[in-house]
């Protein structure tokens, strides 16, 4: 898992009328790791940790942890959710790393993902550039040509660069493809559009979620609906990132592609229904993976 800047989050809330202050690292790579290794897959987060934030993250990542040691800080937040929505109170970005803490992080990665053979590139938070888009591109090139599997979930500039690495998966929202100018609306056919256009850059498969409906898949060249199972939703935050986090730890059990996705849509699922991100149990998962319906859909255009 390559997530360059891990966040230290802060969320204030309620208990027995009282404050009650939650301290969890988070950030799209940490909540992921979590979830694969809910899911019995061993998994090794790949980051950089610096200033006070980062001393505190490195005791709260709660995954193997393989750190560079840096001079830029870690990004932090502090929400408020008494009233049971989360205001942001305080956001501090991360840092930008240094050329040769980039360097490091680089090495380190690339060298603990061709162990793995199943590689996922995280990005930071929305905000943040703590490492150029360029470094997406560059490791999806390197381990991909190496053999290893390499898995997306980004957005924006990140994400187009990892598209010229050549990623074997990609993991989008189909919010993200409209606003980042590769499908013209939301419907069905124009996504499939969409993700024609993302197959002819070389990825096999591309995952789009779409809210509360069902997933759209392209698996060698033709389309799939993904039907999760219908849950009662207590924070929808993170349930993109439990799918990505259940696909990549199917691939990594030698799970075809298609029973890999049924695994990331019930820890979607999953995740919708508890409070935190990148949580829940990786027993339930798999029970509400027998509930998984996979659609074929013909696009008429």
């Amino acid at each position: 898992m390559f997530a360059p800047s891990p966040q230290l989050t802060v969320t204030v809330e309620v208990l027995d009328g009282e404050p009650d202050i939650h301290v969890h690292a988070g950030g799209q790579g940490v909540w992921q790791s979590r979830m694969i290794q809910s899911l019995g897959v061993e998994v090794v987060l790949c980051a950089a940790l610096g200033g006070e934030t980062g001393q505190v993250l490195r005791h709260l990542v709660g995954v193997e942890l393989k750190a560079r040691d840096v001079a830029a800080r870690n990004g932090a937040y502090v929400h408020d959710r008494r009233d049971g929505v989360r205001d942001p109170l305080v956001v501090m970005p991360a840092d930008a790393l240094s050329r040769h803490e980039l360097d490091d992080l680089y090495e380190m990665t690339l060298v603990e993902a061709l162990r793995a053979g199943v590689a996922v590139l995280s990005g930071p938070a929305e905000d943040d550039e703590p490492v150029p888009d360029s470094v997406y591109e560059r490791l999806a090139a390197d381990l991909g040509g190496n053999g290893c599997q390499v898995v997306v979930d980004l957005s924006g500039g990140r994400l187009a660069a990892a598209l010229a690495g050549g990623p074997a998966v990609v993991k989008v929202s189909h919010e993200e493809l409209v606003s980042d100018g590769l499908a013209e609306s939301d419907s069905l056919p124009d996504l499939a559009k969409a993700c024609r256009k993302l197959a002819d850059s070389g990825v096999g498969t591309v995952v789009v979620s779409r809210a509360a409906d069902d997933t759209l898949a392209m698996v060698d060249g033709g389309f799939v609906l993904v039907e999760s199972p219908d849950m009662s939703p207590v924070d929808t935050r993170g349930g993109g990132d439990s799918m990505t986090a259940g696909l990549a730890a199917g691939l990594a059990q030698g799970l075809s592609v298609e029973d890999s996705l049924k695994l990331g849509a019930a820890a979607g699922a999953v995740n919708i229904m508890r409070h935190g991100l990148g949580s829940g149990s990786g027993e339930v998962v798999r029970e509400m993976v027998g509930r998984v319906r996979l659609k074929q859909w013909e696009d008429d255009r």
